[in-house]
């Protein structure tokens, strides 16, 4: 127990900048603190010579032959402080000082004095002149010295904070340098190519044409053509934007500077654009060269648009500037403009024109054989178990990118190692990918029995109307193992050759994620509220069918989809009428959802049971395991009903005809068999 709370332990790192707050603490502390005493008050000698005539005058000390120090005695200091409320003698110090003046002469001062007392007509008014001689401590010299040395550690701590962003040298004068990471070409090491791309096929194939031009120039020139200016770079986070960008400089074997569209906004008014200019410049001397910038809806969001902030905007300024050295009076003869970003939609019209970014390549996820690639590539350094088929691991993860697959592949190693295994195996992957879909695995979260035989039939339902309809896409697995915020999950494998959904597939999805809650209604009669999530999914499809692609006969062939996002948010682009159609249409097709989904469970309850008893007691049951509970599924049967008609459609064709002879409709046959 004791070792467990020593682990425990919060360890706190030592950072300089506790030093400058304890020093401004002090110097707080002694402001309001250390000079709390009164002060003594500012007199001359005409008020000195009077109150010594009066007898109220202690001793006077003298420092340094300049300064005289008068104390008076005590009936006189509690006279002046009970006195006239309106007496500038009133808040005089109880001790130390109370007055001080300046003197011209110490001779002077001395006669002075002895005159005064003679005047007093006192015998007992002895006052004593004491004269010293003071050097300043290190105490007064470090409060004199302290405010002045916070104020030049400050200032120097602000100049090196802007030398950060100042590029080379962490020179001041460098803070408008633009920070580019160059990757030289003559550095092989460094040097990325199309080989170390996996996938990306198409968006390869778009982009090669970049690379010949700055491979054979003279070819493209000697017809009048133009190389592109720039060339967009679009898709979704993950999926090898960066990578293809630092390809295509290694296959045109050229310089390539890199940069983040971040680095470009700065606090500093007019830093963005002398980044930008900067940078063009370096690109210019290493021309032919590649400029690729990351991430340019930093810089590049539509101009207007950005809520706060006024026309003289930072981001502004630097998009102007941008656009000037892209497409403007100068010419960057040899400088290519790569950028990358997941919000297409956001940019500036000027930017994405014509003549500054020329094309715009779609950098999608990848199908089923780029991620069989993509695995290829993760898996070289891994020590694999000899039985790994990475086609069936493609299969297992729609969907996914490729930086999804490398965590796949670095998760399932993790696994392996936690399992004291020689080698990473199948199972290993399998729970990498439910880890990364389904987050943490909870198997002690604490659930009755009842609870999780609720949870099974609630499972058992989701897989059996799926099983049951041939257009809900194929179940992999049902498992009744808490993960995240889930108490259990049907996994299904959307089909790959899947490319136009239908308002069917759509119906049948919507019943199937119906029937968890069907299930548990059916069997208990109540209504659990495990169903949100699939209510809440099945509820934004619906409304998509009948609000974005025009499923709704009564609605009709209209979308209020807005790609741009350029709509006010504040407002519905459709009448109250209207809406109150599509809210009317959205829960006629989930009843017809709801109905359809209760029928097959109405009809299979007694298998819903049998699953959910197999459920409880391996926690995780396969495609195997429901087929033999509820027979060949119905996809099965329509992949099994389409391939014999396809054969037969070969069959009936002559034998005679030779493969070199044959004609089109066999061709088509023949692409859609492979």
């Amino acid at each position: 127990m004791a070792k467990k709370k020593n682990q425990n332990i919060i360890r706190i790192q030592f950072n300089f900048m506790w030093i400058w707050g304890a020093i401004i603490a002090i110097i707080i502390a002694y402001s309001f603190f250390g000079t709390g005493r009164a002060e003594p008050v500012a007199g001359d000698w005409n008020t000195v010579e009077q109150m010594i005539r009066n007898g109220e005058v202690e001793r006077i000390k003298v420092i340094n032959k300049n300064t005289a120090l008068v104390y008076l005695t005590d009936g006189a200091i509690e006279e002046y402080r009970n006195g006239d409320e309106n007496s500038r003698f009133k808040n005089i110090p109880e001790h130390g000082e109370q007055l001080n003046f300046t003197i011209g002469s110490v001779d002077i001062l001395d006669r002075d004095v002895k005159q005064a007392i003679a005047d007093s007509g006192m015998e007992n008014n002895p006052v004593t002149v004491e004269y010293f001689n003071e050097t300043t401590s290190w105490s007064d010299m470090l409060i004199n010295t302290l405010p002045w040395i916070i104020l030049i550690g400050f200032w120097l701590f602000f100049i090196r904070s802007m030398s950060r962003g100042g590029g080379a040298g962490g020179n001041i004068m460098n803070v408008g340098k633009a920070r580019a990471q160059e990757f030289d070409k003559d550095n092989p090491n460094k040097r990325v190519t199309f080989k170390d791309v996996a996938g990306l096929a198409e968006a390869k194939v778009e982009i090669m044409e970049i690379v010949d031009f700055l491979r054979k120039a003279d070819k493209y020139r000697e017809l009048g053509a133009k190389i592109p200016k720039g060339a967009l770079l679009v898709g979704p986070p993950g999926t090898g934007k960066t990578l293809l960008a630092k390809a295509v400089a290694g296959e045109a074997n050229v310089p390539f500077l890199s940069i983040s569209g971040s680095d470009f906004v700065e606090m500093f008014v007019g830093v963005g654009a002398s980044r930008v200019r900067d940078l063009f410049e370096q690109a210019k001397q290493k021309a032919p060269c590649i400029v690729f910038i990351d991430e340019i809806d930093a810089i590049g969001r539509a101009r207007g648009k950005n809520a706060g902030f006024s026309g003289n905007d930072e981001r502004e300024n630097t998009l102007n500037q941008l656009l000037t050295e892209m497409d403007g009076f100068q010419t960057n003869a040899g400088v290519i403009v790569l950028a990358a970003t997941n919000r297409a939609d956001i940019l500036d019209k000027a930017l994405m024109r014509a003549g500054r970014f020329d094309r715009q390549i779609d950098v999608g996820l990848p199908d089923v054989k780029e991620r069989e690639e993509i695995f290829n590539v993760h898996l070289r350094h891994l020590k694999l178990d000899n039985n790994i088929d990475r086609s069936f691991l493609a299969k297992q993860t729609p969907g996914f990118s490729g930086a999804d697959i490398a965590n796949v592949c670095n998760e399932a190693a993790l696994i392996a190692a936690r399992g004291d295994k020689k080698c990473v195996e199948r199972d290993d992957f399998m729970a990498a990918i439910d880890r990364i879909v389904g987050g943490l695995e909870k198997r002690n979260k604490t659930m009755s029995q009842a609870e999780r035989r609720a949870t099974a039939i609630h499972e058992a339902g989701h897989a059996t109307v799926m099983w049951m309809l041939e257009d809900c896409d194929p179940v992999l697995k049902v498992t009744v193992i808490p993960r995240g915020n889930s108490l259990g999950a049907t996994w299904s494998v959307p089909d790959e050759e899947r490319v136009h959904v239908t308002n069917e597939v759509l119906e049948a999805k919507l019943a199937g994620m119906l029937g968890g809650r069907i299930a548990e209604e059916v069997n208990y009669g109540t209504l659990g509220a495990g169903a949100l999530s699939d209510l809440e999914r099945s509820t934004k499809i619906t409304y998509a069918m009948v609000a974005y692609y025009g499923m709704s006969k009564k609605i009709g062939p209209i979308s209020y989809y807005d790609s741009a996002g350029t709509r006010d948010t504040f407002t519905k682009p459709f009448s109250e009428q209207t809406a109150i159609a599509i809210d009317g249409e959205v829960r006629r097709i989930l009843e017809e959802a709801y109905a359809r989904a209760r029928e097959i469970i109405e009809a299979n309850n007694d298998k819903i049971n049998t699953m959910a008893d197999m459920l409880l007691e391996k926690e995780t049951i396969y495609t195997e395991d429901i087929e033999t509970i509820l027979g060949p599924s119905a996809q099965s049967k329509k992949d099994a009903t389409e391939k014999a008609d396809t054969q037969a459609e070969i069959t009936s064709e002559p034998a005679t005809t030779a493969p070199s002879e044959a004609t089109e409709a066999e061709k088509s046959v023949n692409a859609k068999t492979e």
